[in-house]
């Protein structure tokens, strides 16, 4: 993926959807709500009354944008209830409507403008966002490689940790790990800020990862300046897509599917040239 391919794709996504106009509404509504950042164009005005089913919808996009690992069994199974075979399709739609709106607060803390956004989006409810996601934003984010393997490991380690994803959290890149990555340097990054082992430039692009996950409309000004100290105009967009790229985590955590590879310790993995992972 290419940075002129960057826009349409972050267009293509936004115009994706759940599938239902009203979900659509509610998902990106209470999202943006949830960021306090402006939502993702909606296809209808907000509902003047709430149905029960409504309200686990609601209830369930705000837990995923919040802090997805609050999700628990009942609201898990209320959403599938009321969504049945849909269901996964509706988180992927919440997914989108979370952290699309990230991409872009961070882009614009950086300078780097908004990449892909438009006041004007026709939903397209015929195309599947599963596959735009999993099969193709992901797996392109993965080719991008100017920023090196080591750093996009400790960011992408600092998100597992964040969404308590315990997948993630039980694999290691192996290019990173060729790179000088291991696991002294990577129990380090609980507490970054006193680690002597993170060069200052992790520790830029750790303080970023966090305020995109924990405070997207209140990136400090000195967290973006740390941030453009360090990286060029293509890593930082690397590195916020990065940050989005690993956050699909939360579609498995918020539906328990991310059980870890293995039982104890950790499992080498690698990205292949197209962006896929292979395991050892």
């Amino acid at each position: 993926m290419t940075e002129r391919a960057l826009p349409e794709r972050l267009a293509g996504l936004v115009a994706l959807s759940s599938g239902e106009e009203r979900a659509d509404t509610l998902i990106r509504l209470t999202c943006g709500r949830a960021l306090s950042l402006p939502p993702l164009p909606t296809p209808t005005d907000l509902p003047d009354e709430y149905t029960d089913e409504d309200a686990v919808l609601v209830a369930f996009a705000e837990q995923f944008a919040v802090d997805v690992t609050g999700i628990g069994d009942i609201q898990r199974e209320r959403l599938m209830d009321v969504f049945g075979d849909n269901a996964f399709r509706v988180v992927v739609a919440i997914f989108i409507a979370d952290f699309v709106p990230r991409v872009w607060a961070g882009c614009e803390a950086l300078g780097l403008g908004k990449p892909g956004w438009s006041a004007d989006v026709t939903l397209d409810r015929d195309t599947d966002p599963v596959a735009k996601v999993l099969g193709g934003l992901v797996p392109a984010v993965a080719r991008l490689h100017d920023l090196d393997p080591v750093t996009t490991e400790v960011v992408r380690l600092r998100g597992a940790e964040a969404h308590n994803c315990r997948l993630c959290k039980s694999l290691r890149e192996g290019h990173a790990l060729d790179a000088g990555g291991s696991e002294d340097l990577y129990r380090q990054i609980a507490d970054f800020e006193s680690a002597d082992g993170l060069s200052e430039a992790h520790k830029a692009a750790l303080r970023y990862v966090d305020a995109l996950i924990w405070s997207p409309s209140r990136i400090d000004a000195a967290v973006a300046d740390g941030v453009r100290r360090h990286f060029s105009e293509s890593q930082m967009l690397e590195l916020t897509l990065d940050v989005m790229r690993n956050a699909a985590n939360k579609i498995a955590v918020s539906l328990a599917a991310d059980a870890p590879r293995v039982a104890e310790g950790t499992e080498r993995y690698e990205v292949d040239e197209q962006g896929q992972t292979i395991f050892a």
